[in-house]
């Protein structure tokens, strides 16, 4: 059983998922910050008051803390924001990069065309 759960935990799958966590906290970390100390602050400066956190309907002796889902609503809307910016230029990066290997791909395939053409005349002489 220990061999077992050993070859497991070992999977190529499982460390890459491990790994992927690991990246994405980072991430995270990455991400909160930009829109905590420069989104946030932005926003601030032009509409006066960004952090609707406070915002409470008192119903009786019960506080509704409005403020803090309309924060998260905007925290969401910010980072879902950065995150299509940020896929959206990392994926224009990877087209570029594909298209190279293409045209490489070709050129390597019309040389071998060549090469082949240049034996085929070779052999006839």
């Amino acid at each position: 059983m220990l061999k077992e759960f050993k070859e497991f935990i070992l999977k190529g799958d499982v460390l890459s998922l491990a790994v992927g966590l690991i990246m994405g906290s980072a991430f995270t970390a990455i991400v909160n910050s930009l829109v905590d100390d420069i989104f946030m602050p932005i926003i601030v400066s032009l509409t006066g008051a960004a952090d609707v956190s406070h915002w409470v309907i008192t119903l009786g002796n019960t506080n509704i803390m409005i403020g803090n889902f309309l924060q998260a609503i905007i925290n969401f809307l910010l980072i879902s924001i950065l995150l299509f910016f940020v896929i959206k230029s990392l994926n224009s990066l990877k087209r570029e990069e594909e298209i190279e290997e293409e045209d490489m791909v070709t050129e390597i395939g019309l040389l071998e065309d060549i090469l082949d053409e240049l034996k085929r005349d070779n052999t006839r002489i």
